[in-house]
């Protein structure tokens, strides 16, 4: 038994659904999940497939085609992957170890589907979290002034692990343009986002002293334009008068944990398409 996940956006047109179905039928498939969305406003149609195939498939000869058949006369942007494929992870860090300890709680109980070679940091803090969980720890300084030299050691040891993807969990850090190209939507990034929303340093002691009602966390994936990536993934919880800057700081922690960890699942499981800046999540 094999399995693949299909994702596809192109111009909408009558007869797609049809001719994609039809093609995973003939090529005995069974298809167990499928769900599409057509924007109207842009005539953009998307669709995320799920099948299931008895014998093993030659993947190159059935993308070729698909490409062939489908692909290319229906104008298609599309990505097949095969579903046993896991991905390889790293996770930068600085200091905050809320998001780090969550991600590798559910890593080692098997709530991840993915590899995590490493975990890089610009601090050394962290370290023994990596240890307990038998991951390697790489602390490379970001100095001010040297951060490209921080940058290429960086590229090398993801390059080196054969990384697919990276995750921010609290990286104190801006990612520079050159990182951003090499894994195009794949550093995913959570960051806190208040209803209003505060900036700076202490955003839960500007929140507090404001009597904000609702504090948020966002997870997004990483662009040049400074938290302006693709959402993910959002949620909010409710704050009253009761509640002290300490109470924000908790609460907000759990929260940005909660939709980092909802976001790097979304993405594992193949269940974002992102198209000019936006993005597709199908449930």
């Amino acid at each position: 038994m094999s399995k693949i996940t299909l994702l596809i956006h192109c111009p909408d047109t009558s007869g797609i659904i049809a001719a994609v179905t039809s093609f995973f039928y003939e090529n005995k498939g069974n298809i167990i999940y499928i769900d599409q969305y057509v924007d109207v406003e842009n005539k953009i149609f998307f669709m995320r497939l799920e099948c299931e195939f008895k014998n093993l498939i030659n993947s190159d000869s059935f993308k070729n085609e698909f490409r062939n058949r489908i692909g290319d006369p229906y104008h298609m942007s599309w990505h097949l992957f095969p579903a046993k494929a896991k991905l390889k992870m790293a996770v930068f860090v600085s200091k905050y170890e809320h998001c780090l300890y969550d991600i590798l709680g559910r890593y080692r109980s098997g709530e991840l589907n993915v590899e995590i070679p490493l975990i890089i940091s610009n601090h050394p803090d962290l370290e023994p979290i990596a240890k307990s969980f038998d991951i390697p720890f790489y602390h490379i300084p970001v100095i001010k002034g040297k951060k490209e030299e921080a940058e290429a050691q960086q590229l090398e040891l993801l390059k080196e692990n054969q990384i697919d993807v990276i995750v921010l969990a609290r990286y104190m850090q801006i990612i520079s343009e050159r990182l951003i190209k090499t894994f195009p939507n794949g550093i995913i990034n959570i960051h806190h986002s208040f209803l209003p929303a505060f900036a700076g340093a202490k955003p839960y002691h500007f929140a507090y002293k404001r009597g904000v009602k609702i504090i948020g966390a966002t997870c997004h994936y990483v662009t040049e334009e400074l938290d302006a990536g693709p959402i993910i993934e959002q949620d909010i919880t409710r704050i009253s008068h009761s509640h002290s800057v300490k109470d924000l700081i908790l609460k907000g922690r759990d929260l940005e944990k909660i939709v980092l960890a909802r976001g790097i699942k979304l993405h594992l499981d193949r269940k974002t398409l992102v198209y000019n800046n936006k993005t597709i999540v199908f449930i």
